[in-house]
């Protein structure tokens, strides 16, 4: 049922790109550490840079805690999974890096994303494929698409950057992850 890949083909390629949303997981080192695994699904903001590259924009709120673990040991998987059409599973296992505002390459990354870009974008995390696979996807439910969420992009659209990083230093969990590892260095660098 399941395979493995040396790269993204042209298949995988298409599969991941007709998705409304991905998952993203990460953890710690320390054993008794909290695995995060988070949604993302804003339209425009996944990119394949390359057959072995995806990065996506990560956009501000109340944790850090795939940056977090990005910083201490770069592990992370994406998933995405069909509930439409053909069943279908794909995971890009790899290494993460999060790209920062004061980062030379931040610009030039965000740049390739278009109108995908918007308030409250905090870094760009390019993920280095080690591992990429599909499976079967029989036991995942079809679900319908209805229409994007706007209530991040509004809610963060009303605030100025100034604001936003206001917003970005009183969360506590911007800063540090839930498990005290550093996350994001404040305060944000102005764009």
């Amino acid at each position: 049922m399941g395979k493995e890949y040396e790269r993204i083909e042209p298949r995988l390629q298409e599969f991941i790109e007709n998705q409304k949303v991905f998952f993203v997981a990460s953890a710690p080192l320390a054993g008794d550490g909290h695995v995060n695994l988070s949604p993302k699904g804003r339209q425009g903001t996944l990119r394949i840079l390359d057959d072995r590259t995806v990065a996506y924009l990560d956009f501000g709120g109340s944790h850090a805690e795939t940056i977090a673990h990005l910083r201490e040991n770069g592990r992370v998987t994406l998933m995405w999974c069909a509930f439409e059409g053909p069943p279908n599973i794909v995971r890009v296992h790899g290494r993460g890096e999060p790209v920062f505002r004061d980062d030379p390459r931040f610009a030039e990354l965000v740049a390739g994303f278009g109108e995908a870009d918007g308030p409250a974008l905090r870094a760009v995390i390019v993920v280095t494929a080690e591992l990429i696979s599909d499976t079967c996807g029989f036991a995942v439910p079809f679900m319908d698409y209805r229409s994007e969420r706007d209530l991040h992009a509004d809610y963060f659209g009303r605030k100025s950057d100034e604001e936003f990083r206001e917003y970005t230093n009183k969360k506590p969990y911007n800063n540090a992850s839930i498990d005290g590892l550093p996350a994001m260095e404040l305060p944000l660098p102005p764009r």
